[in-house]
C-alpha cells in the first residue's frame, strides 16, 4: 500500500513549475516597476520591427511581447528573463509565412508550447550546458547577420521579395531597389542609425533608452513633406484581440507544421536558456530553473498563439537591459508587458506613424550589436577545430536553416571533441627496473631480473579507453614478441572505459591467451572496474580477480614469482 508521502510524490514534482510567493520581493517594487518601464521602452520598436520582419505584422508583435511578456514572466524558471518576439525566431518564421501565411502562425506557437512543456517536465532544461561555445558564438553570429539582412527590404523601401533563403531575399532586394531606387526611405534609415549611436554617447540623455530615442525623433522628421510617401506600419489596434483558437484548415501540411512547431520548440528552448543562463552571470547569487524556464515558455507561447501572436522566447538584449535598469524579481518583466499594453490602449494611432525604415534601421543596429567580437576572436585564436565549430555554425546558419545549424555545429564538435580526446591517449612500455621480489642472494635477484626483461612487458596507459582509441589500444598491445609470457597493463591513469574499450580489453586478453600469454592489470579505477563486473567480463579477464593487482610492482613480483617458478619446472623435468 502507498503511503502517503509516495502517492503526493508526482503532484510534488509538478508544483515546482507553479508561480510562488518567494518569486517577488515586495521591498523592491518600486526598483522593478522603474526596469519594467525602462525594458518597455528598448522592447516597443523591437516588438514592432520583428513583427513586421515575420510577415505577421506590427500588431501581432506588439501582442506576443504583452502576452507572451507577462505569461512566460509570471510562470518562468528566471527572475529576469524578458520574453517576445526575437530576430533569432522571425528568421525561422519567414519561410513559414511565404510558404504557410500568417494565419500559420499562432497554431505553430500552441504546437511548440506544448512542446516547451513537456521537454520542460522530462528535464531537458538541465542538457543546455553541453552546448560548446564555439556553437553558440557561431549561432548567434549568423543570427545577427540574418537579421541586418532582413531590414534590406525595409530600409530600401522594397516590397518584401519572395523567397525563403535570406540571402537570395537579400540579392531580390537589392536588384530591385537599383532598378528603382528611393532616397526617402535610405535617409530615415541612416538618421535612426544616427540616433543610436549618438544618442548612447551622451550620459544626459540616459533617461531614455537610445531606441526609442531614435523611434521618436525620426518618426517626427518623417512627418515633413519630403517623406510623405514612405511606407508606414499602419494601423494597429487599441486593444487586445480576444483569445480565440486558430485556423486549422492547412489540408495535408500537418507533418510539415509539425516539423515547423518542433524547430520552433528547440530554437525557443535553446535562446532562453542561454539567456538566462546569462542573465545569471550579470547578477550575483541568481540562479534560474531551467525546467521550469521552459514550461513558462511554453504558457507564454500558447497563450500568444490564442491572442493572435507569433511564437515567442527569450530576448537577450531586453534581458541585459532589465538586469542593468536595477531589477529584482520578475515583476519587471511583468511590468514591462503591461506597459507595452498601455501603448496599445492610448497611443497606437501614434504608432501606426512610424515608417517601416526606421524600424529597420534601428535593428541593423540591434544586429551589428548582437556580434560578440571578443568572444568571436578569442575562439578564432584558440584551437583550429573550435574556430572550425564557430564559423561552420554560422555559415549553415545564415544559408540554411537555424536549428540545422545547432545540429550541424553540435556533431561537428562532438567529432573533433573525440579526435582530441582519442589524440590524448596513450599506451607507453615501462621499464621493468623496480619490480622484482626480493630474494636471498644476488644470484636470485639477477635471474629473476633476467627473467623478466626476457618474457615480461608491462604497458602505461594514460587516457579514457573508448570507441575512439580502441583500434589503437588493440593495435598497439597485441604486436609482442613471441618470447613474452606475461603482458602488464597499468590502467591507473584510465578513469573512463566505454563499452568499445571494454570490448577491445577482451579482444586483447583472448588474442594474447591463445598465444599462451598471460595477461595482468593493476590499478584498475573504480568506473572500469564496474563497468567490466556490469557486462560479465571481469571474471573472464582477471581470473575471478587473480590478475587484478593493486599496483604494478606487485603484478611484477607475482609475475615474476610465476616465471622463476615454471622455469624451476622445467628445469627439473
Amino acid at each position: 500500500m502507498l503511503t502517503s508521502s509516495e502517492s503526493n510524490r508526482p503532484l510534488s514534482k509538478l508544483t515546482r513549475f507553479l508561480p510562488k510567493a518567494t518569486d517577488y520581493k515586495p521591498r523592491y517594487w518600486r526598483v522593478d516597476v522603474l526596469a519594467g518601464v525602462t525594458v518597455a521602452f528598448v522592447a516597443l520598436p523591437l516588438a514592432l520591427g520583428f513583427g513586421v520582419t515575420a510577415g505577421a505584422g506590427a500588431t501581432a508583435g506588439i501582442v506576443t511581447a504583452v502576452v507572451a511578456g507577462v505569461v512566460a514572466a509570471f510562470f518562468g524558471g528566471s527572475a529576469f528573463q524578458v520574453t517576445g518576439p526575437t530576430g533569432a525566431m522571425t528568421a525561422v518564421l519567414l519561410p513559414i509565412v511565404a510558404h504557410y501565411g500568417p494565419g500559420a502562425l499562432p497554431i505553430l506557437g500552441i504546437g511548440a508550447g506544448l512542446i516547451l512543456i513537456v521537454m520542460g517536465v522530462a528535464g531537458v532544461g538541465r542538457y543546455v550546458r553541453f552546448i560548446p561555445w564555439p556553437v553558440i558564438s557561431g549561432f548567434t553570429t549568423g543570427i545577427a547577420i540574418i537579421i541586418f539582412l532582413q531590414q534590406l527590404p525595409n530600409v530600401l523601401g522594397v516590397a518584401q521579395p519572395h523567397g525563403e533563403s535570406i540571402v537570395v531575399i537579400a540579392f531580390r532586394t537589392l536588384r530591385e531597389y537599383l532598378a528603382a531606387p528611393s532616397v526617402a526611405p535610405v535617409v530615415l534609415a541612416l538618421l535612426s542609425v544616427v540616433v543610436m549611436v549618438g544618442w548612447g554617447r551622451v550620459k544626459r540623455l540616459g533617461f531614455l533608452p537610445a531606441s526609442m530615442a531614435a523611434l521618436v525623433v525620426v518618426s517626427l522628421v518623417s512627418l515633413l513633406a519630403p517623406f510623405a510617401d514612405v511606407t508606414r506600419i499602419g494601423e494597429i489596434p487599441r486593444s487586445l484581440p480576444l483569445p480565440a483558437l486558430p485556423q486549422l484548415n492547412f489540408g495535408g501540411a500537418w507533418v510539415e507544421l509539425s516539423r515547423a512547431a518542433l524547430a520552433i520548440a528547440v530554437l525557443s528552448a535553446l535562446e532562453s536558456l542561454l539567456c538566462a543562463v546569462v542573465a545569471d552571470g550579470m547578477t550575483v547569487g541568481e540562479k534560474h530553473d531551467p525546467d521550469r524556464e521552459l514550461v513558462g515558455q511554453g504558457l507564454g507561447n500558447i497563450a500568444a498563439g490564442l491572442f493572435g501572436g507569433i511564437p515567442s522566447t527569450a530576448a537577450l538584449a531586453r534581458t541585459a537591459v532589465n538586469v542593468r535598469a536595477g531589477a529584482r524579481t520578475r515583476l519587471a518583466a511583468i511590468v514591462h508587458g503591461l506597459t507595452l499594453l498601455v501603448v496599445i490602449l492610448f497611443l497606437a494611432p501614434l504608432a501606426s506613424r512610424v515608417p517601416l525604415a526606421v524600424l529597420g534601421g534601428i535593428l541593423m543596429v540591434v544586429a551589428v550589436r548582437m556580434v560578440e567580437r571578443e568572444s568571436s576572436s578569442l575562439i578564432l585564436r584558440s584551437t583550429k577545430s573550435d574556430a572550425f565549430v564557430l564559423i561552420l555554425t554560422m555559415v549553415v546558419t545564415i544559408f540554411f536553416d537555424l536549428i540545422l545549424a545547432i545540429e550541424v555545429g553540435l556533431v561537428s564538435a562532438a567529432i573533433l571533441f573525440i579526435v582530441r580526446m582519442s589524440n590524448m591517449f596513450t599506451v607507453d612500455p615501462i621499464t621493468l627496473s623496480g619490480g622484482e621480489p626480493r630474494h636471498d642472494t644476488d644470484e636470485d635477484v639477477e635471474a629473476a631480473r633476467s627473467l623478466l626483461t626476457k618474457h615480461v612487458v608491462a604497458y602505461r596507459v594514460d587516457g579514457p579507453v573508448f570507441f575512439g582509441a580502441a583500434e589503437r589500444f588493440i593495435d598497439q598491445l597485441v604486436k609482442v614478441d613471441d618470447s613474452i609470457k606475461v603482458v602488464v597493463l597499468r590502467l591507473k591513469r584510465v578513469p573512463v572505459m566505454d563499452a568499445t574499450g571494454v570490448t577491445a580489453l577482451r579482444s586483447i586478453h583472448d588474442r594474447l591467451a591463445r598465444r599462451g600469454i598471460a595477461l595482468l592489470v593493476s590499478g584498475l579505477q573504480p568506473q572500469p572496474k564496474a563497468l567490466l563486473r556490469r557486462m560479465g567480463v571481469y571474471e573472464e579477464i582477471t581470473r575471478d580477480g587473480e590478475a587484478d593487482f593493486v599496483t604494478t610492482d606487485l603484478a611484477l613480483e607475482v609475475a615474476a614469482k610465476k616465471l622463476a617458478d615454471a622455469e624451476g619446472q622445467a628445469s627439473a623435468g
